[in-house]
């Protein structure tokens, strides 16, 4: 089983790799010792079944399964020094690592340790049964039994070998071969020999016949015979396969009596061979070599219990060492897929979802590791997908907030008691309260909100049931916030809103949520005046012109019919009534006329102009008729940018632009201490706009005045039309304009008013 590692691998993330080669030592040293121990247990199963062998190499087998033990020993006492040591250390996966190679280990020591006590018990009762007083008795017995039979075998022959003497004792040695064979076929003997008193052969019958030098009995044997007239020995028991050779017969002795025939005149000798029984030999010959045998091992019981003792011994060092070996490296096997999913699943816990090492095996295990690492990438997968949906989402979000937050209109989220959820900057600037820090309250706890959340929550109400009967999908309505609003002055007129009110989905936080969007209408409302303004400037002129003229004629006319007719007292007021009405009725031709010109100011004709140029005109006749204006001791002082290009202007309408905007700076100066306008260009290359600026040091606009400035009658000036920048917004807007009016503000003090207009560059 090979280790596998998908890069990249962190170098914190458990690898294996790196114990492959200690791994491959332990394996082969381990295989090495496994096969040394089966060798030795061979060679100690063939020694116990050669006695001699065993005790020729019982030393030497002895001292090399005490050094493999000894080794065995040392790489157990290894690794459980290195199991203590990772356990110690705290490494993770040690104690099951432990428990594992716990449990093998007992599954191999607990059985061997019992057969190796029922051998052991088995072993010294064998042996010990082996030497019983019975066993002894009976092999002495058997032993005495064949040593009686053959006995009585031999005596038998010698007494029928003493008779077949005697028989022969009046045969002469001529004739002795044939009564040889007489007596032969009579004792069924397999050879007959006679021999003279010397030692030589006389005659024979049997095999005898057919050698040239048939054995002689010896000396000693030749006295016993002359001794006892008769003896008989048995002869190829001791020999090697007597059984199988037919070696072992019974040998008899016999004197022949007579005078002898021979020249020494010594008695002759017969001698009868009879072979014994096969069966006969055979039972003897195993009972003497188990009585000898017997014998030997009695004496060395002890050594011979010490060397089966010490052999099982030997055999169960050898197998429980390899057991716990094998249980450790088991063990580790087992144990190092299940760190490694252990190590994955808390790295996993942790949010680390990189690629995770797998074993390439085909077992289980090595399944469970791949699938595993499978799922741990289908994990990173999704949780890829799900970073960039919910990028996509914070995105959008984010988009949506920008929108939201870059909208006009006021957004605010409240929830069904009425408190706010959030709300956007448009709701704050329009309402000119710092919603953001409200959030979590009732609207209608916001000073100066009271009434306007009243209304709010009250067409909420009244939305819900009836979308319940009709199915509206929202409501519409406009309300007026008078100047009680804490960013307002007091005497600020109306904000006119016009808001409009929904219920939130119910699939979003917070299902019971309300919408409510509104916009400040107050310019729409402000544009609606100028224009019924304009309406009625245009009825006005229309109406009040055609009466002035008679009226100013039949005055003047009046003067002159009366004039040489009354009296100089009389005279002085007729002149002076008359003086006074020419005077009220050409006041009445201007206003009528600036009624006319606001409301029918013609198109303007755009074309590429020079604001400088155009500027630098207009101030000089300001310096022409300075002796005839009022304000002709207000310096005017002009800052004109020299980049500015030409911008796309009706030179006519411009000129009356900055004559309004310098009479009205003029106008907001007189009898202030610092005396001065200003009148700017400037040219802005970043948006390529260019921008007319005039500033006074007057007291500045009011502040309920600067959002209405633009609408017509509206002026600060006791005898002012108001109709001087209205006349400038419409200008403005035909031109594409933005205009802007401000006060300017020095250390907190007001030192003047700003009008701003910004123009496009001529194509």
């Amino acid at each position: 089983m090979s280790t596998q590692v998908a890069p990249p691998a962190p170098p914190a993330k458990p690898t294996f790799g790196s114990s492959r080669a200690i791994r491959w030592a332990i394996l082969v040293g381990a295989a090495v010792m496994v096969a040394i121990a089966i060798v030795l247990m061979f060679l100690l199963t063939q020694a116990t079944g050669n006695r001699d062998l065993y005790e020729r190499n019982y030393g030497r087998l002895f001292a090399i399964n005490m050094v493999v033990a000894a080794l065995l020993l040392l790489v157990i006492g290894w690794v459980v020094v290195r199991l203590a040591s990772r356990l110690r250390r705290g490494k993770f996966g040690s104690r099951l690592l432990v428990k594992l190679a716990a449990i093998f280990a007992l599954v191999g020591f607990v059985p061997g340790l019992l057969i190796y006590t029922v051998s052991y018990q088995f072993v010294s009762r064998s042996i010990e049964s082996w030497f019983d007083v019975k066993v002894e008795g009976a092999l002495d017995a058997g032993l005495s039994l064949g040593r009686s039979t053959l006995d009585t075998l031999a005596n038998d022959l010698a007494n029928k070998t003493r008779s077949a003497a005697a028989m022969l004792a009046e045969t002469p040695d001529a004739s002795a071969g044939l009564a040889l064979e007489r007596v032969r076929d009579q004792l069924q003997a397999s050879d007959l020999i006679l021999w003279s008193g010397n030692g030589q052969l006389i005659a024979g019958a049997g095999q005898s016949r057919f050698l040239l030098s048939p054995e002689r009995p010896s000396t000693q044997q030749v006295r016993t015979v002359r001794a006892q007239r008769s003896m008989a020995v048995i002869e190829g028991l001791d020999e090697p396969n007597a059984m199988a050779s037919g070696q072992a017969r019974i040998k008899a002795l016999a004197v022949v009596p007579g005078p002898g025939l021979g020249l020494t005149g010594e008695p002759r000798v017969l001698q009868v061979s009879q072979s014994l029984p096969a069966t006969l030999v055979g039972n003897a010959i195993a009972v003497q070599e188990a009585y000898r045998e017997y014998q030997e091992r009695a004496l060395a019981r002890q050594g011979l219990r010490r060397m089966y003792i010490g052999t099982l011994t030997l055999s169960l060092f050898l197998s429980v060492f390899g057991a716990i070996l094998l249980a450790v490296l088991l063990g580790n096997q087992l144990a190092r897929p299940l760190l490694l999913l252990a190590a994955g699943v808390r790295e996993v816990a942790a949010g680390d979802l990189s690629p995770k090492p797998v074993l390439q095996g085909k077992d289980e295990l090595g399944g469970l590791t791949r699938s595993f690492a499978e799922m741990t990438q289908q994990l990173a997968d999704a949780r890829a997908a799900v970073e960039q949906s919910m990028g996509q989402v914070n995105a959008a979000r984010a988009h949506l907030q920008t929108i939201l937050d870059n909208l006009t209109a006021g957004v605010i989220v409240l929830d069904e008691e009425g408190r706010i959820e959030t709300a956007n900057p448009g709701a704050t600037r329009i309402l000119r309260i710092p919603l953001a820090e409200h959030e979590g309250r009732k609207l209608s706890e916001i000073e100066g909100l009271e009434a306007f959340a009243a209304a709010v929550q009250a067409q909420f109400e009244d939305f819900a049931n009836d979308r319940r009967q009709h199915g509206s999908d929202h409501w519409q309505q406009s309300f007026e916030l008078n100047g009680s609003l804490p960013g307002l002055p007091a005497n600020n007129d109306a904000i006119t809103l016009v808001a409009r009110g929904a219920e939130m989905p119910a699939d979003v936080p917070g299902a019971a949520a309300r919408l409510l969007v509104f916009d400040d209408i107050s310019e729409i409302v402000s544009a609606q005046r100028v224009q019924a303004w304009g309406e009625v400037a245009r009825r006005l002129a229309h109406e009040i012109k055609n009466p002035l003229t008679p009226i100013q004629l039949s005055a003047e006319r009046l003067a002159y019919k009366l004039d040489g007719k009354v009296a100089e007292p009389e005279r002085a007021v007729l002149r002076k009534s008359v003086q006074t009405i020419v005077d009220q009725v050409d006041a009445m031709k201007r206003l009528v006329n600036e009624f006319r010109d606001y409301a029918r100011l013609p198109a303007a004709e755009l074309k590429p102009i020079d604001l400088n140029q155009l500027v630098s005109d207009v101030l000089q006749l300001y310096a022409r008729e300075g002796e005839a204006s009022p304000t002709s001791h207000v310096p005017i002082r002009a800052e004109l940018d020299p980049a500015c290009p030409r911008i796309a202007g009706d030179a006519q309408q411009l000129r009356q632009v900055i004559h309004n905007l310098v009479q009205n700076a003029q106008d907001a100066t007189e009898g202030r201490g610092q005396r001065e306008v200003v009148i700017r260009t400037q040219w802005n290359e970043a948006n390529r706009r260019v921008r007319l600026i005039v500033q006074d040091s007057g007291t500045g606009f009011p502040e309920h005045i600067l959002k209405r400035a633009f609408e017509p009658y509206v002026t600060t000036k006791d005898k002012g039309t108001g109709l001087g920048l209205a006349v400038v917004k419409k200008i403005a807007d035909e031109h594409g304009a933005r205009i802007d009016v401000k006060n300017r503000v020095d250390g907190g003090t007001v030192s003047g008013a700003q009008v701003s207009l910004s123009f496009a560059v001529a194509a």
